[in-house]
């Protein structure tokens, strides 16, 4: 299984902590950044993992930032992407089982044990393929791929004014 993996500057320690845990576990990791604990924006590095997940070129991803919640954020501005920020294993079961998420989004100072407990059931966790499950992933798609909201914007600020000019 390839693995993507990336990170901003406070997530860099456990990231480098999960790569190496990660290939002694025999996963192929592509690391898309950063390289060191120097002050970076983490969107940059959300946006590579995300796009190279979108393309499949790599099975999973896993991003981590000081909280998870800014890197997990941008991971999923890119379409296709279904990034989880978990805190616990019961959760990156259920985000797998229920939402077919494709990317991990962890806490930068969460212990390592944890960190590891949670990519392992993570990756050993298939998508159920519930019949429910699989509408609503298909919802979401269908918003990703046919939603303009800069149209939408523009029809309604246009709507408004007309009910002014009246």
């Amino acid at each position: 299984m390839k693995i993507g993996i990336a990170s901003d500057h406070r997530g860099f320690p456990l990231k480098s902590k999960l790569i190496n845990y990660l290939i002694k576990n025999n996963f192929e990791v592509i690391d898309f950044g950063t390289t060191s604990t120097a002050m970076v924006d983490y969107p940059e590095y959300a946006f590579k993992l995300g796009e190279a997940v979108a393309r499949r070129e790599i099975d999973f991803g896993i991003v981590t930032c000081g909280t998870g919640i800014g890197i997990s954020i941008a991971c999923n501005k890119v379409r296709g992407v279904r990034c989880a920020k978990v805190d616990n294993v019961k959760e990156a079961e259920l985000t797998r089982r229920d939402n077919d998420a494709n990317v991990l989004a962890l806490n930068g100072s969460m212990p390592l044990y944890r960190a590891k407990d949670i990519v392992d059931v993570f990756f050993k966790t298939n998508f159920t393929g519930v019949d429910r499950y699989i509408n609503r992933i298909n919802q979401i798609l269908e918003y990703e791929n046919n939603s303009n909201l800069m149209l939408r914007i523009g029809k309604e600020n246009k709507d408004q004014k007309s009910k002014y000019e009246q």
